[in-house]
């Protein structure tokens, strides 16, 4: 017997489910922890199919240890580069669909929901496989819900054509089976087979003519044989929907097996039985709780009210009724709301093991009805007292968004029942046709509360203070309809979720067998979980855009707030409706930009009230252990669906990653955010309760903005009419205070949404599912609070795992409250004794920490140094100190991370004491070096005369470089220099605002030019990484060279638009980095609200090799310290010590410190043993080994080793006789630069080439065609000259000298990290 586990039904009518059937061993975890629970069938993991341009790696992972793995030659992954949008190829489409093929699967997704219209979605897949495009979006999840929908067609929705849909189920399948599509059947393929024969076979009773195109269940049952697919996945599949059914496909299936001789498929289905009959119902005895009830029956209210509509005084008229005939009793309505949503408890048993699993179900699946309920409770008790919207003088943000609810879910109802009559031949009704299978995918309530909850969330996004951008609501909104439907499937299935891999089980991560036995798991885990989902698919940015502006729409034509004020002339209160929301447009950056604008009031709410209802689960921790990353968009949450990387609109950084998921390259990835998300965490009690004292105190405290803004406003000068310096002065303080005061209240809402999610998780156990960005840096999803948000967001965490401190774990404690006071430049003795010499002051800030004297808040991070003077105290006043059970996390921080892993790179023994990778008895201070620097440099400025230099006198301290500085090495250039020094000019307050950025200006050239004087070794490391980058994006695919190459004298040649290559490299674990800077294409969508212009990924364009050559160094150093914090962070879970991290800052418990800091030195030693720079070269030479420059290029990138590469490399082609010029390279290039000239000029005419993006020609060379000196194209000796190419290869330049400095002395350097 089988359960009924779906589509609603929560009977006790069985036993058994999915997850207690036969699955591969130690892959997941088991609700019943039963000793029965063993692999009935062993799983066959596929081999990876590789397409022609990439053979199979030959590895074998023969490597034991870190060192081990780290020297192993690691396989990279390779993706074919993407077309220009005027070309396709079937390789291409397979990698890089466009967004009309995208589109075409969602509305084939769309219409397949609910059988909303399957007829048009089984005409568009036609489409698709006869135009041969999307191939490589075509998978059996896809499949197969078009056999489902088939079948349910031919059983219930369209019976007169019962015969067509037939023929077309066992066509489909047959072409399946038959190696004819790129899918082969899985588990929930034969189970839909199955079902089709159950219901339609000779004995059913059907009134089909024939059923000679059914495959009989000896014909199913051997192909499943032969691809190994265990029968029970397909008994226990999701499509099995009623006790009846699994009955009947057992008995099917059983004789089967009988007529064929398979005892072993007769004896899994026996074992599925016993399962089945013996899996105890751990509820079946236990009765249900009384719940406590309340009086319903209330005496009558009456309310006394204010003329301006205040509530004076609320009150009984006379006593209750008490006849016990008449009073009635009702479940309190916190309780009532609780067991409704409870009573899903008990079916989440069936899916994951403990009660925190089921809240974390309940969190993620039913945050709009949870908020729809609370709203509607609110509304009637409300309305049950006489208090409607229009008598409350300050109505509650939640009211209006109950309000806006109602109305706006009648409208959309409204509106999709007109949109449904009109007829698809009209413009309107084509329109209409082509959005309304993604406006059906949800309820139109669950589709209001969403468009309300995400519009309120987006409020001061994108630099605006009270509103957001247009275009990027329209997506997000768009985007969270298509999250809601994706995580509605999920949920809908139930799907188990894999277990951790076990310390211990593999004896660490870095060895041969660890690896392999990672990938075979995750392999297993991925299968089995993608035959229990539903297919669905990607939206386009226009189908987002789309849906998003019909919301938007309807909401803003619904959603209204009444304003009360003064008339001026009378003095009488007036009211009036106004919209809480309407569409404006404002100027930025020059730019004419569209917005949508809160209503004043409603901001103003937003600041005071609670907005629990306002964040979705995406944006919250978890209470499970995050799910383990089983492929590039699984893992994390349990239904919400996230990938595992943040892409930046690029389709080719999703290709890599899939493709090295694919191949198993990335292994150590999944593992390591795995790692970094089981880390448990707790809400700092102690500090959470200060923290709401201040909040709800509404005073001004350090990360804390007042309730009311409280700085003064700039008083308006006497002569500012006549003095037209005193005026500009006047309105440039005046707009900063509108600034500061619009910051002030965006802060105050982002600090509401700290308090309210902490004060919600208060006594839970905490996770935080981590995902990376491009660069490999790993970051937690939940975006509010995390440890690695603010000051405030830390101090309110602690690790839910307590350990004692020991002696050195209660030193190091008192270290670090010194380094969060901001006293770090001290040794660490020093640092201790720092502490103790404030011992008076930690004291009284952890028992007064508002009445007291407020040391606390004098620090660098006032909230963690508060946090650490609570751990400190209670461990002081313990009965034994060193036995006390510790939480706080300590920090261990690298000193200028970025420039450590340069000095490390180029071996330098300079830059490496500046940032203590040397051994030293004090820690180095880069930052103070600087700074004494640029002091240095303003005394002889001042004694020159310098006005600023003078003004600046004595006002240069280490907090002002200090952020320019650690940005160097990550590609900072002078305008985010000069921003960053003015910000922190402004914050010492000594210097008039209006000063400010001529003072910053001057400031950020002195301190970029000191810097390159401390630092040469990492310049020359700078300049090699982007003269790399800049030829690898101006080369070309062999095959496209000769079409790139191609001209007439109509557009001249296709080479800007045929340079398409990014740079792509591989970091030393595995993991392809892709930079994503191209050229913008924008794609203009119509909306009723504003014609959006977006930037669609899915648009082909060249690279912007101007970006992709600065963005190149400081993206590789990301990367570098990426890999840093994964090698850590795997060592350190072998070894069990607790870690976190922010970036490059690793915290554990305190009596951890020393052998966490020992495993950073090793990690970092073994990471820089290799030679990473010459790896990286000859990677380059390898991924573009068949790439090319045409000489044209090559001329544009002025590096003399480049210049002087190509010369050598072009005087080979003359000795070759690859060439029949005569020219000297010199000659040739300068040719080859002039025809490029007049060929850009040709292109710009036509349109085809941004002249923005165009790279600079050599100054003798000016663009288009200069009159008496045209270069023309049927010259035969140019036509040649046109055609000389050089290998990328041959022009990389030799990697830059490495240094003496030997990384092993790091392993006895105290100040590595500290």
């Amino acid at each position: 017997m089988i359960p009924l586990t779906r589509n609603g039904v929560r009977r006790n009518v069985f036993s058994i489910s999915r997850q207690s059937l036969p699955r591969p061993a130690r892959l997941y975890s088991s609700p019943s922890k039963s000793a029965q629970a063993e692999a009935a069938a062993s799983v066959h993991i596929p081999s990876s199919a590789f397409p022609h341009y990439q053979p199979p790696p030959s590895h074998s992972y023969s490597y034991e240890g870190m060192e081990g793995f780290l020297h192993s030659p690691r396989p990279f992954t390779v993706v074919p580069t993407p077309l220009p949008r005027d070309r396709e190829s079937p390789l291409n489409e397979i990698f890089f669909a466009n967004s009309s093929t995208q589109d075409q699967f969602a509305v084939i997704n769309a219409c397949l929901h609910n059988l909303h219209d399957v007829p048009r979605a089984k005409q568009v897949f036609e489409q698709l496989r006869s135009s041969g495009k999307g191939a490589g979006l075509m998978d059996i999840s896809m499949f197969n819900s078009l056999l489902d929908a088939y079948l349910e067609m031919a059983t219930t929705k369209d019976i007169g054509r019962r015969t067509f849909w037939i023929e077309d189920i066992c066509a489909l399948y047959e072409e399946m089976e038959g190696g004819r599509v790129s899918v082969t059947p899985n588990a929930h393929t034969y189970a839909t087979m199955f079902r089709l024969y159950e219901r339609f076979n000779p004995n059913s009773g059907s009134d089909i003519p024939s059923t000679a195109c059914l495959p009989t269940p000896e014909e199913l049952l051997k192909a499943m044989v032969d691809r190994q697919i265990s029968v029970s996945l397909v008994v226990s599949d999701r499509g099995i929907r009623s006790t009846d059914q699994a009955n009947e496909l057992v008995k099917t299936i059983y004789g089967a097996a009988m007529s064929m001789n398979l005892p072993h498929v007769a004896g899994e289905l026996g074992l599925v039985q016993t399962f089945g009959t013996t899996l105890p119902d751990p509820l079946e005895d236990v009765p249900e709780a009384t719940p406590v009830l309340k009086t319903k029956k209330f005496p009558p209210i009456r309310i006394s009210q204010a003329e301006d509509g205040s509530i004076r005084r609320i009150e009984a008229e006379g006593e209750a009724e008490s006849s016990e005939s008449e009073t009635k009793a009702e479940v309190p309505f916190h309780l009532d709301n609780l067991r409704k949503h409870l009573a899903e408890v008990c079916f989440a048993r069936r899916v994951l093991s403990g009660d925190a699993a089921a809240r974390q179900k309940l969190l993620e699946a039913s945050v709009y009805d949870i908020a729809a309920e609370r709203l509607k409770h609110e509304a009637t008790m409300y309305a049950s007292l006489g208090l409607t919207g229009s008598k409350l003088k300050d109505p509650d943000l939640r009211a209006w968004v109950w309000e806006w609810h109602q109305k706006l879910q009648t409208r959309i109802k409204d509106e999709l029942a007109t949109l449904m009559e009109l007829e698809p031949t009209t413009r309107e009704g084509k329109a209409s046709h082509a959005i309304l299978p993604f406006l059906t995918l949800l309820k139109p309530e669950k589709m209001s509360l969403l468009t309300i909850l995400e519009i309120l969330y987006m409020q001061g996004s994108g630099g605006l203070h009270e509103g957001m951008k247009t275009a990027r609501t329209l997506i997000s909104i768009g985007k969270a309809v298509e999250q809601e439907y994706k995580t509605e499937m999920c949920k809908r299935n139930n799907i188990t979720i894999p277990s951790m891999p076990q310390r211990g089980e593999q004896n660490g991560y870095f060895s041969g067998y660890a690896y392999q036995n990672l990938h075979a798991r995750r392999v297993a885990a991925r299968r089995f979980m993608e035959d229990a989902e539903e297919w669905t698919s990607e939206w386009s940015q226009g189908i987002r855009v789309k849906v998003g502006s019909f919301l938007v729409d309807n909401l803003m034509a619904v959603a209204m707030v009444t304003r009360t004020g003064v008339d001026k002339k009378t003095g009488k209160e007036v009211s009036e409706e106004q919209p809480a929301f309407f569409h404006s447009y404002e100027y930025m950056r020059g730019h004419k930009l569209g917005v949508i604008k809160l209503n004043h009031l409603v901001s103003e709410r937003m600041a005071k009230d609670s907005i629990k209802e306002t964040i979705h689960p995406r944006h919250l921790p978890m209470l499970v252990k995050p799910k383990p990353w089983v492929s590039d968009s699984d893992g994390g949450y349990l239904y919400n669906k996230t990938s595992v990387m943040r892409f930046k609109e690029s389709v080719e950084q999703h290709a890599y990653l899939r493709r090295a998921s694919e191949l198993g390259h990335v292994e150590l990835i999944f593992a390591g955010l795995d790692v970094l998300g089981s880390t448990p965490w707790h809400i700092n009690r102690d500090v959470f309760d200060v923290v709401l004292q201040v909040w709800n105190s509404g005073e001004r405290m350090p990360k804390i903005p007042p309730a009311v803004f409280d700085m003064p406003e700039p008083a308006k000068p006497a002569n500012v009419e006549v003095d037209q310096r005193a005026k500009v002065i006047y309105i440039q303080r005046h707009k900063q205070y509108l600034a500061d005061k619009a910051n002030n209240h965006s802060e105050r809402c982002n600090v509401n949404y700290k308090v309210e999610i902490a004060r919600t998780f208060l006594g839970d156990t905490l996770y935080f599912p981590h995902n990376l960005d491009f660069r490999g840096r790993a970051y937690p999803i939940p975006p509010h609070l995390n440890h690695m948000g603010d000051d405030l967001s830390r101090a309110l965490l602690k690790f839910a795992e307590a350990k004692p401190l020991g002696e050195r774990g209660l030193w190091w404690l008192k270290v670090h409250l010194a380094n969060v006071y901001g006293y770090d430049k001290g040794s660490f003795d020093e640092r201790a004794q720092f502490t103790e010499e404030h011992l008076a002051d930690v004291y009284d800030s952890a028992e007064r920490p508002l009445e007291g004297n407020r040391w606390w808040a004098k620090a660098d991070d006032p909230w963690q140094c508060l946090a650490t003077c609570m751990e400190l105290r209670n461990a002081l006043n313990s009965p034994n100190p060193h036995e006390f059970l510790s939480t706080l996390p300590v920090h261990q921080d690298g000193t200028c991370n970025g420039l450590q892993h340069y000095a490390a790179l180029g071996g330098d023994s300079k830059g490496a004491r500046q940032v203590n990778l040397d051994v030293t008895d004090r820690p180095a201070d880069v930052y103070t070096f600087v700074a004494d620097m640029v002091k240095e440099q303003m005394k002889k400025d001042i004694a020159a005369g310098n006005a600023i230099a003078t003004k600046l006198d004595g006002k240069i301290t280490r907090k002002v470089v200090k952020q320019t500085v650690m940005t160097t090495v990550y590609g900072v250039t002078y305008v985010g220099a000069r921003d960053q020094i003015e910000r922190q000019l402004k914050d010492r307050g000594d210097i008039p605002a209006e000063e400010c950025w001529e003072c910053a200006a001057y400031l950020a050239k002195l301190t970029l030019r000191c810097i390159g004087d401390l630092f040469s070794g990492a310049k020359a490391i700078q300049i090699w990484l982007n003269v790399c980058a800049r030829i690898i994006a101006k080369s070309i695919p062999k095959e496209r060279i000769a079409e790139a190459l191609s001209r007439d004298d109509a557009k001249g040649n296709r080479v800007g638009k045929e340079q398409m290559t990014s740079v792509v490299w591989t970091t030393p674990m595995g993991l392809p980095i892709v930079q994503p800077y191209r050229q913008i294409k924008r794609k203009q969508v119509h909306t009723s609200l504003q014609t959006i212009f977006i930037s669609d990924p899915t648009i082909p364009a060249a690279v912007n090799s101007a970006k992709q050559a600065s963005a190149f160094p400081p993206n590789f150093v990301h990367s570098l310290d990426a890999t840093h914090m994964m090698l850590t962070a795997l060592e350190c879970k072998t070894r069990d010590v607790t870690f976190a991290s922010v970036h490059d800052s690793y915290w554990t418990h305190a009596c951890s410190v020393d052998e966490m800091s020992g495993v950073i030195r090793d990690t970092f030693i073994a990471l820089h043993s290799r030679d990473i720079l010459a790896n990286l070269a000859e990677e380059f030479k390898q991924r573009y080994k068949d790439f090319v420059l045409p000489i044209s290029s090559v001329r544009s990138i002025t590096n003399p080793e480049v210049q002087k590469n190509a010369e050598l490399a072009y005087i080979k082609m003359q000795e070759r006789a690859d060439i029949k010029l005569q020219k000297t390279f010199a000659e040739a290039s300068q040719a080859a630069a002039e025809a490029e000239a007049e060929s850009d000029a040709a292109e710009n005419e036509d349109g085809d080439v941004a002249a923005e993006d165009a790279d600079p020609l050599p100054k003798t060379v000016k663009r288009g065609r200069k009159k008496g000196s045209v270069i023309r194209s049927s010259d035969p000796e140019l036509d040649q000259l046109r055609h000389v190419c050089f290998n990328v290869a041959d022009l990389i330049p030799a990697v830059p000298e490495k240094g003496a400095f030997d990384v092993k002395k790091i392993k006895k350097s105290r100040y590595f990290f500290s």
